[in-house]
């Protein structure tokens, strides 16, 4: 049996002045932070204990979303968030909300009085995890998942940056 003196004790978890930037007191629900000894399957790089998860649906968990320190109830990978439903793609409409953008889908509607098509589009306000960092113009792959807020129903799993300028200029010269 060991000795008192040979047991190492993890120093309980002190509030991180970097992530405690709200008025409520941040952390993850799925992790003890007065645990003595840290679980090493959700233990990062600097040995902090942090949860994450597979999404599934062939969506790779981002390194981002591993390694830093960002607590956000409402993401996919390391909140209590599943995706079901729906898989959407999408453009990055706008990016001024925290913590949420708007994407734009357009399609084609036929009239068939006139036998032409209509150019239409519909606005998608959706969570994003603070592990990507979309601008204006990149495409982005959302799935469905519950309510998150009067008009979330989507978030996003998957960032497709745009080739070319890093400018922001929205039409290409033809």
């Amino acid at each position: 049996m060991a000795k008192k003196a040979d047991v190492k004790y993890v120093k309980a978890a002190v509030a991180n002045p970097k992530i405690q930037v709200e008025r409520a007191y941040q952390r993850q629900s799925g992790i003890n932070e007065n645990r003595r000894k840290a679980a090493k399957k959700h233990t990062t790089i600097s040995g902090v204990a942090r949860y994450w998860k597979n999404v599934g649906l062939g969506f790779r968990t981002p390194k981002a979303a591993i390694n830093t320190n960002y607590v956000d109830k409402k993401c996919p990978f390391t909140g209590d968030v599943s995706i079901r439903g729906r898989m959407m793609r999408g453009i990055v409409h706008s990016t001024r909300m925290k913590r949420s953008i708007v994407i734009r889908r357009n399609y084609l509607h036929f009239v068939n009085k006139y036998q032409r098509y209509m150019k239409r589009h519909k606005n998608f306000t959706v969570h994003c995890s603070p592990c990507f960092e979309p601008r204006v113009g990149d495409e982005v792959i959302v799935g469905q998942c519950r309510p998150l807020s009067k008009t979330v129903r989507y978030n996003v799993l998957e960032v497709i940056t745009r080739g070319g300028d890093k400018t922001g200029k929205k039409f290409a010269k033809h």
